[in-house]
């Protein structure tokens, strides 16, 4: 916000409050004198001094009216090494600061014993130590009446707190510390009252890998067990909801979120070391959360971020050279929606896009629209002012092109950022939220929407001082809540600026903080993977869903500060990708030997997956198409379907040509030609019939015609002698030979009788055929190929 933003115009505020500050001004003039009157050396001793650190823990009530008392306790130590004697804890009240740097000013020097001290309340408001001892802390508490503060006009006053006493090497009364805070004065309702909307975030670090169990619900696995310890009792996420739920607030949401504790609702495991998997126990506590933030949110304004909170500038200055990286945002808006409605029954809010601290170029803008949001939450140390307005305009800017820059109130926003575990650090850090909120309404009588915006993710501490202060804010006399959407729909101021700034002004600090472009590189990487895998699957779902969301939170702007952490998820899912993809391979083969001019080839396809997978192709490729052809040619294809957790063999005709070894690459494709999973070599090893064995085949052949023509010869020749024997006697006596009824034998010895029949039995030593009939089983590795 420009400085000019701090100073009141004359024509925008009325006479009467320029009065009553100049009234109070002029009271100030003599303590002023005063202080400048203390003689030199004073000031200089109590530079030197051994000093005493002053802590107020707690103010209340933190915006007073009239007829309140006012109780201030906390503690004070000595840090020096001399006992501090006759000291007193007092109560001051400074000077009302009348501008916003002013504040700024005073919360810079909180406890600079130079700058000016006003003088105390008085001595019955007082609580007195006779020592204090070195290094020990000592309690103290002080009420007073709002009435003897004086505090006179509307508006914020410096209030110190302040240990006054001595020491042996300065025995002088002298302030030894002290504490400034604020004392925001509105005792009655404002003319005008500010519009605030303060955004309240539950938005988490990515919990949930890619990873998910077999069974049919899909198991989901978590990075580790610390969602349960940040939604349990006294967690981060536990305190954000249990204060909000109180105020009046919108709620700005990642759906991650939601959707990582509704996984805990059910079975879930946690993420070990290698493969190594514990179960969850936290199904009751999850339950618990998400049934208190469907309570709370059921009647408030819920804006549900794009899904895992994606870095918009990172994306903007590094993603979007990168093929569908702006994709990603898309689907992460499209889920946002649905998610909320499905977790937490209400309806959210999608119109709004949140960069880093607000932070904003033309480039992020451009992002942050291009998935349908219309409103852009941007900041003030952002979209400065330019224009020399003397007050701080209201958060909606037209920034052309039918979006609208929301911008948020930087010093409100940043209000509660460092570390608010200590009382008096929570304390400070209230009063001044609630002081520059009462300097902002009194810089005009104009009515303005304001909208504070606070870090992602606050802690239980920082939460708890937000609540605080918001608390008062919303029971104050100058402040009425309004949601965000209603912000965004206001009158713009027609003086504020409406430029956004240009990409060389971004802040080196956040920049250094964003994705390089290796991360979506590897980002698109995954996703081709991805697309090639889906295909091959009869239920895409199982995979495309948890991979998909996988994605989103690898450009979540939760991984910034946080860059090996970032690296290591975005490996993860691409390794368990890459497992995946696995599961559906080709079997390796080894050397096959191929006897004759004809065989099958066999090729196993396994699916380790519990699902079936198909649409596949598979290739196999002969290397040496002139010595071995697959179906006819250089290779052959045919289609594949394997159920999930089976393996199938896929048969292959080939053809030989010549001897010798030819390697043969087979190779699973997707329908529409895309190289799946890794390839598997293997040699076929050819051989033909040589001339040698046609020669022994020959020679073979030669001898069974010969036996058979003699055998012929045999028959001719007994055929004959019977003939003559069965002739007239030349000696006339014509009887035959009793002993010889069939005439005389013509076997050579050890033949048979006649040359066997058909009902002949075989013999043992008949060979048996050469070739068993073919099989319809898969074949192994290394079998012997059909033929």
């Amino acid at each position: 916000m420009a400085e000019a933003a701090d100073f009141q115009a004359t024509s925008a505020s009325p006479a009467r409050r320029w009065l009553w500050r100049a009234g109070a001004l002029l009271a100030g003039a003599p303590l002023l004198a005063g202080v400048l009157q203390l003689p030199a050396s004073t000031s200089a001793q109590a530079a030197t001094s051994d000093t005493v650190d002053v802590s107020v823990d707690s103010l209340t009530p933190s915006t007073p009216t009239d007829g309140d008392t006012l109780t201030v306790s906390g503690t004070v130590t000595n840090n020096g090494k001399q006992t501090v004697t006759g000291a007193h804890v007092g109560l001051r009240v400074g000077p009302m600061l009348t501008t916003r740097s002013a504040i700024d000013s005073t919360a810079q020097h909180a406890d600079d014993l130079q700058a000016s001290i006003g003088s105390e309340v008085g001595d019955k408001y007082v609580e007195k130590f006779a020592k204090l001892t070195p290094g020990v802390a000592e309690h103290f508490e002080i009420s007073v009446p709002v009435n003897k503060l004086d505090l006179g006009h509307d508006g914020v006053y410096e209030f110190d707190v302040s240990l006054s006493g001595q020491t042996s090497a300065q025995p002088w009364e002298q302030v030894l510390g002290i504490r400034r805070t604020f004392l925001p004065w509105q005792p009655s309702e404002a003319g005008t009252k500010t519009k605030t909307t303060y955004l309240w975030p539950l938005i988490s670090p990515v919990h949930v890998t890619a990873k998910t169990g077999a069974g049919e619900l899909q198991t989901p696995v978590f990075l580790n067990d610390d969602l349960a310890k940040d939604i349990a009792p006294g967690g981060r996420l536990d305190q954000m909801l249990a204060l909000g739920k109180d105020l009046d607030v919108t709620w700005v949401i990642d759906p991650d979120l939601l959707a990582s504790v509704d996984a805990m609702t059910r079975n879930y495991k946690i993420q070990g070391d290698g493969d190594t998997t514990t179960t969850g126990t936290h199904q009751a506590l999850a339950k618990k959360w998400l049934a208190g933030l469907q309570q709370a949110v059921a009647d408030k304004e819920v804006v549900a971020l794009p899904f895992a909170d994606p870095d918009l500038a990172s994306l903007a200055h590094n993603g979007t050279s990168v093929t569908g990286s702006l994709s990603h945002l898309k689907d992460a808006t499209d889920v946002a929606a649905t998610t909320v409605k499905t977790v937490l029954h209400v309806t959210p809010n999608t119109d709004f896009a949140w960069p880093v601290d607000g932070a904003v170029d033309p480039s992020i803008i451009k992002v942050a629209t291009s998935a349908g949001a219309d409103n852009v939450i941007a900041r003030s140390d952002s979209l400065q002012e330019a224009g020399g307005l003397s007050y701080t305009p209201s958060a909606a800017r037209p920034i052309g092109g039918g979006t609208t820059a929301v911008v948020a109130d930087a010093r409100l926003s940043r209000a509660f950022e460092g570390d608010l575990t200590k009382a008096d650090s929570a304390t400070l850090a209230e009063q001044e939220f609630l002081a520059q909120s009462l300097e902002l309404n009194g810089q005009t009588d104009e009515q303005r929407n304001i909208v504070v915006a606070p870090q992602r993710m606050p802690t239980a501490s920082q939460a708890q001082a937000m609540a605080a202060a918001l608390s008062a804010l919303q029971g104050s006399n100058w402040s009425q809540s309004q949601d965000l959407a209603a912000a965004a729909k206001a009158k713009p101021d027609p003086g504020a600026t409406t430029r956004i700034p240009s990409t060389s002004v971004y802040p080196s600090s956040l920049r250094a903080g964003e994705m390089p472009r290796s991360a979506f590189e590897q980002i698109a990487r995954t996703q081709d993977k991805l697309d090639n895998f889906r295909v091959v699957l009869t239920d895409e779902s199982r995979v495309v869903t948890p991979f998909g969301r996988a994605m989103n939170r690898e450009m979540s702007t939760s991984w910034r500060g946080r860059a090996p952490e970032a690296d290591s998820y975005r490996s993860g899912v691409e390794a368990w990708l890459d497992d995946l993809t696995d599961q559906v391979k080709l079997i390796d083969k080894s050397e096959t030997k191929l006897s004759g001019r004809s065989a099958t080839i066999p090729v196993t396809v396994q699916n380790n997956l519990v699902q079936p997978a198909g649409h596949l192709v598979l290739r196999l490729t002969s290397t040496m198409p002139t010595r071995l052809k697959i179906g006819g040619k250089a290779y052959a294809e045919q289609p594949v379907e394997v159920s999930g957790g089976h393996s199938q063999s896929v048969k292959f005709t080939t053809s030989a040509n010549a001897n010798g070894r030819v390697t043969v690459i087979a190779q699973l494709y997707t329908q529409d030609g895309q190289e799946y999973g890794d390839p598997v070599s293997f040699d076929v090893k050819v051989t033909e019939v040589t001339p040698t064995v046609m020669l022994v085949i020959g020679g073979g052949v030669l001898l069974l015609v010969l036996a058979g023509f003699r055998m012929y010869t045999q028959r001719k020749r007994a055929a004959a002698r019977q003939a003559q024997d069965d002739g007239p006697d030349d000696a006339g006596e014509g009887t035959d030979s009793p002993g010889n009824p069939e005439g005389p034998s013509d076997r050579l010895p050890g033949e048979s009788d006649g040359d066997g029949g058909a009902d002949d039995p075989g013999q043992p030593s008949d060979p048996t055929p050469d070739t068993a009939p073919e099989s319809a089983d898969p074949s192994g590795t290394g079998e012997r190929v059909d033929r």
